[in-house]
């Protein structure tokens, strides 16, 4: 069976490195799936999960609030300032996070308050449908 090495990294540690038979994630201009021996890609990705099909068929689900997805024939490298393991994702904390981030626009002073805040729901809202979605297969 064929299969490429993946690295998933954030601004603080290493998440996911190894093997796997598929990867699927959220680029820019949709959804992009990656096997192995994919053609060399470069491209910013959104908020939103990253699929890990591992050589044993179980997924890892990774949460990623935007990036960078290099592609190469036998590795697949994303990287992120933000990005979480689905079974370390945490419903009470996202909550609290988007009632912040509602508060914050509500209280905006200028375009830049408001930008600020719009981005941190958009990231919010893809982390929280990340969680469903891993609480879905699991």
């Amino acid at each position: 069976m064929k299969t490429i090495h993946v690295d998933v990294v954030s601004a603080e540690e290493s998440i996911f490195s190894g093997p796997a038979r598929f990867v699927a994630l959220p680029g820019e201009a949709g959804e992009l799936g990656i096997l192995p021996k994919h053609t060399p890609l470069i491209s910013r990705i959104k908020p939103g999960s990253v699929r890990i099909e591992l050589p044993d068929g179980s997924e890892e689900f990774i949460f990623v609030a935007g990036g960078i997805l290099e592609v190469q024939p036998n590795c697949v490298t994303v990287l992120s300032d933000t990005a979480i393991r689905g079974k370390d994702l945490d419903e009470q904390k996202a909550k609290v996070a988007k009632a912040a981030a509602e508060e914050a626009m509500k209280n905006a002073k200028n375009d830049v308050d408001l930008a600020k805040a719009h981005s941190e729901l958009t990231v919010l809202a893809a982390q929280a449908a990340a969680l469903r979605k891993y609480r879905g297969k699991h």
